[in-house]
């Protein structure tokens, strides 16, 4: 079996199992996701192929991390995972490129992205769940954090925090390459 075959069955178990945790038929899932009953039934058989913005939808209607529902079981106390291991989740056309590099457990889990944005190129998200955190640390070159329709510069050495449940936008700007880690803070689920 295929790294990718494995991986899309790992996503069908996981959005399954979290689905029947939250009580969810397909139908409200669905509509609470802004995804068709097809789709997430294929997906649920490990034939579908999601793009980056659903699994994020998913997650969000979910209550859970994206991590969480790409993810295997735990693989013990301390993870340590290589960019160049990690396929991205997100790629521009001008080869900007967002990486999934890990989740904390617990039970409000933190995601931590590393991005990297070309100059001029941009990623919009819609809004997340309320209580979900961004922040982001630039670590080379510049970008624009576009919140709810307001534009931040935010340079190599900076580092911006916003509540993730309005419109955002993330942009390269300047003439580099803008490297970026962004960890999501994601608030705990249901008891």
């Amino acid at each position: 079996m295929t790294e990718t075959e494995e991986a899309l069955r790992t996503l069908a178990r996981n959005v399954r199992a979290a689905r029947n945790r939250a009580g969810l038929s397909l139908d409200e899932f669905g509509r609470r996701a802004k995804v068709s009953k097809g789709a997430l039934v294929a997906l649920e058989k490990a034939q579908g192929n999601p793009n980056f913005a659903t699994l994020v939808r998913l997650a969000d209607t979910l209550g859970v991390s994206v991590s969480a529902l790409m993810e295997g079981p735990a693989e013990g106390r301390v993870r340590v995972v290589s960019a160049d291991t990690v396929m991205p989740l997100w790629a521009g056309e001008k080869g900007s490129q967002a990486r999934l590099m890990l989740t904390t457990s617990g039970t409000a889990p933190v995601e931590v992205w590393r991005w990297k944005l070309e100059p001029g190129e941009e990623y919009p998200s819609h809004p997340h769940q309320a209580g979900v955190v961004e922040t982001l640390s630039v670590t080379a070159g510049q970008m624009i954090l576009i919140t709810d329709g307001t534009e931040h510069p935010v340079e190599a050495g900076q580092t911006a925090t916003f509540d993730g449940d309005v419109p955002h936008t993330y942009r390269g700007a300047g003439t580099d390459t803008c490297h970026l880690i962004m960890t999501v803070h994601i608030p705990p689920g249901p008891a």
